[in-house]
C-alpha cells in the first residue's frame, strides 16, 4: 500500500489534533493512532512543522522549492562557465 503524501496544511491540522488528545491525557501512541500515522512520522512532523501556522508552512515550502530551483540554475551556470574556460584555453 503506497504511503499518502500529506500537505503542510493537513500536517499542521493533525499536529494540533494530537496536542488536544495529549492534553486530554492520552499517550502519544494513542494520539498517533487517532490521526493515522506512526510515532516516527509524528515526531518528524513535529520537528519540521511544530509551532508553525498554516500560512507559514505554505510559505516555507514555497521558499524551499524556489531555493531548489535557484541551486539547479547555479549548478548549470557553473558547468557552462567551466566548459567555456576550457574551450578558451584550447583544451577540448
Amino acid at each position: 500500500m503506497p504511503s499518502k503524501k500529506h500537505k503542510p496544511e493537513e500536517i499542521i491540522g493533525k499536529l494540533r489534533e494530537v496536542e488536544i488528545v495529549l492534553a486530554q491525557g492520552a499517550s502519544t501512541a494513542e494520539a498517533c493512532r487517532r490521526i493515522g500515522v506512526s510515532e516516527q512520522t509524528y515526531y518528524r512532523w513535529r520537528k519540521e512543522y511544530g509551532g508553525l501556522k498554516t500560512d507559514q508552512a505554505r510559505r516555507m515550502k514555497d521558499l524551499e522549492r524556489e531555493n531548489q530551483r535557484l541551486r539547479r540554475a547555479i549548478s548549470d551556470l557553473t558547468l557552462d562557465k567551466l566548459i567555456l574556460q576550457e574551450a578558451a584555453r584550447g583544451n577540448f
